[in-house]
């Protein structure tokens, strides 16, 4: 048997397993679910999900990220956790980050962080279903969904599925990503959804040196697509190399932003 083809059945029973218990969703008390969504990949989502949860837990808030990007989790890595979350009978653990955000990524359960998840949108949609279900989140005041690019199966899923309180859409300067922008907003208003706003990410960098604001990928175009697209503009994030080498080792909750403290104000 193909070692990836093993891979992902071990995973879908581990699954499976835990939802033959009764549902913990039972159990769980979340005021606020808001997903985090972008039409195309590349603008860094996963990282400003992580970042706004850090910002609302270092705010006191009790605080989850559903990792619901299945086949290119990359939270875990992030937050450098990678316990495999426990079965108590009664349903699946999240794993708690150093600083106790409650984490569920996918990644999580592979053998191998690096192993791929070659699974089609039915499979991938139970998954994100039982991330729900199956999973004891307990009390939370924010539990943030982190969702693949784009809008297909996945992100219909947790928009169907879920009883999302608002969605925040991340774009990147690049005239391209205005087309998607709307693409997301469109999809957000046919499910009667509320859109809380856009943050612009990768809008500058700064130079060490002097400080100056340099606009690498193009003037910046955030605020402008934003009224476009007729929702607010809620700020924008450089491109930080510090930020880079922090989550690659893992120490995300370490990263000081005020410019996402800012932002994170706009989920209250």
């Amino acid at each position: 048997m193909d070692k990836n083809q093993s891979n992902s059945e071990n995973i879908d029973k581990e699954l499976n397993d835990a939802a033959q218990e009764p549902q913990a969703s039972g159990l769980n008390r979340i005021k606020k679910v808001i997903a985090v969504m972008s039409g195309k990949g590349g603008v860094g989502k996963s990282t400003v999900t992580s970042l706004l949860a850090v910002s609302l837990r270092k705010q006191g808030y009790t605080v989850g990220i559903m990792d619901a990007d299945i086949t290119g989790p990359s939270i875990p890595k992030m937050f450098g956790i990678n316990e495999r979350p426990e079965n108590i009978g009664i349903g699946l653990m999240p794993v708690e980050s150093a600083r106790g955000i409650r984490i569920m990524s996918l990644n999580l359960l592979l053998e191998n962080e690096d192993d791929p998840v070659i699974w089609r949108g039915p499979l991938i949609g139970n998954a994100i279903k039982q991330f729900w279900d199956d999973v004891i989140w307990g009390d939370l005041d924010y539990l943030l969904v982190d969702l693949p690019p784009g809008t297909s199966d996945a992100p219909l899923t947790v928009m169907q599925s879920l009883p999302l309180d608002g969605i925040v859409i991340v774009s990147s300067p690049q005239e391209l990503v205005g087309m998607v922008v709307k693409k997301a907003v469109k999809m957000a208003n046919m499910m009667n959804l509320t859109v809380i706003g856009l943050i612009e990410n990768y809008s500058y960098v700064a130079c060490p040196k002097c400080g100056e604001k340099i606009e690498v990928f193009g003037k910046a175009r955030g605020e402008e697509g934003a009224k476009e697209a007729n929702i607010p503009y809620l700020g924008s994030l450089p491109l930080d190399p510090k930020l880079a080498n922090f989550c690659d080792e893992g120490k995300i909750e370490e990263y000081e932003s005020a410019g996402i403290e800012k932002i994170s104000e706009s989920l209250k």
